[in-house]
């Protein structure tokens, strides 16, 4: 059975299981009075945003492009946070951005003033030091020993807020309820007694709400709790939550050869095309697949790129891989298109949509002007 009738590599966004996403988000913030906004670091399908912003109350940036891009497709709040701000960037970032988190109390003293002046509402990354992620996802750890994301509080200088209306802290990443209740109870522990006066608490992102087994209510009580002990308006900026199973990158077998396993090459790589799939590493799940030996054939799928790492690993079928076979990875709308790249001249997959009525409809194709594009 084929997937679909589109060209491949391809990615397919699924409209239906957006909305399903998107309307389990609006319920929170009906319940909590937060407000959501789409983290586009995980997920910048602008082709989307007409639909999301029915939904969203905005986005947030992780620089000059993403706010621009915001500002300009999506609408609604704008913010930004980045490790550092470019001094040559600024002045332009001001046009787009409606809050402006800043990293560091250098950052601060180097473009508050500006920021202030431009009428934006100025905030401050907090580290509340308060690890959950697990040690093999630790360059995923914003709480880490030597992080460089947020004040910690070794390092935080009250006599500096003035002008400082809200706190942010990012620190979770495909995580639960429970992990955001004891990040706030860190925070509070070190940060709470400073947030009289403030006008805004972000929760920043990796709440990974739309997940089965994710405790909605759990996350609704917290935001309730903290919005009623310090009056402020509560943010956050999920970003695989608003996509998450609501896409599929779908590719085709060019060929299968055996060296002591049974290999299929596809037009699709890891390398290029999920790259999350080397640097976590993980596994993504493959649609009609098993783990390896639960089928009756295994294969090991790897890409079309020179590297010899381009693996994406083993996975069992009822059936034979022939080339022209389809073979499907779920789970691809987040953190693909974001990161694909054109390593080798691979090119890139096209992006479609799958309409509410199940038709396919090819948003966006690219070509060699879009490899040669990115060079001199």
């Amino acid at each position: 059975m084929r997937f679909t009738e589109l060209p491949t590599p391809c990615f397919l966004v699924d409209e239906n299981r957006l909305v399903q996403n998107l309307a389990v988000l609006r319920d929170v913030a009906d319940r909590t009075g937060a407000k959501i906004l789409l983290a586009q670091k995980a997920f910048s399908m602008f082709s989307a945003y007409p639909l999301l912003r029915e939904y969203l109350a905005g986005t947030t940036a992780s620089g000059l492009f993403e706010a621009r891009l915001g500002r300009e497709e999506f609408g609604g709040e704008t913010h930004v946070y980045s490790p550092a701000y470019a001094e040559g960037e600024f002045q332009e970032l001001l046009q787009y951005a409606d809050h402006i988190v800043f990293n560091s109390f250098h950052q601060w003293k180097a473009y508050g003033n500006l920021a202030r002046a431009a009428g934006k509402s100025c905030g401050l990354r907090l580290n509340p030091e308060c690890s959950t992620q697990p040690a093999a996802h630790a360059m995923y750890d914003p709480c880490g020993p030597t992080s460089r994301l947020g004040v910690t509080l070794e390092n935080f200088q009250p006599e500096l807020l003035d002008g400082i209306e809200g706190f942010h802290f990012h620190t979770l990443c495909e995580q639960n309820a429970d992990d955001l209740v004891r990040t706030v109870e860190a925070f509070e522990e070190r940060f709470g007694k400073y947030m009289e006066g403030m006008k805004w608490l972000n929760l920043g992102g990796g709440h990974h709400i739309t997940r089965d087994d994710y405790d909605v209510e759990t996350l609704v009580q917290c935001v309730n709790r903290l919005r009623k002990k310090y009056g402020v308006q509560i943010y956050l900026e999920p970003g695989e939550a608003v996509v998450l199973n609501a896409g599929w990158l779908i590719s085709t077998v060019l060929e299968v050869m055996h060296n002591h396993a049974e290999i299929a090459i596809l037009d699709t790589s890891a390398a290029c095309h999920m790259p999350d799939v080397l640097e976590m590493p993980y596994r993504p799940p493959v649609w009609r697949s098993g783990e390896p030996g639960k089928k009756a054939f295994t294969y090991l799928l790897t890409g079309r790129s020179c590297l010899a790492g381009d693996v994406i690993g083993e996975y069992s079928f009822d059936n034979t891989l022939r080339p022209g076979d389809q073979v499907v990875f779920e789970d691809m709308a987040l953190y693909t298109m974001v990161k694909t790249n054109t390593f080798n001249g691979v090119p890139l997959p096209l992006i479609a949509m799958r309409r509410a009525d199940g038709t396919d409809e090819v948003i966006r194709m690219f070509d060699y002007a879009d490899f040669k594009g990115r060079l001199s």
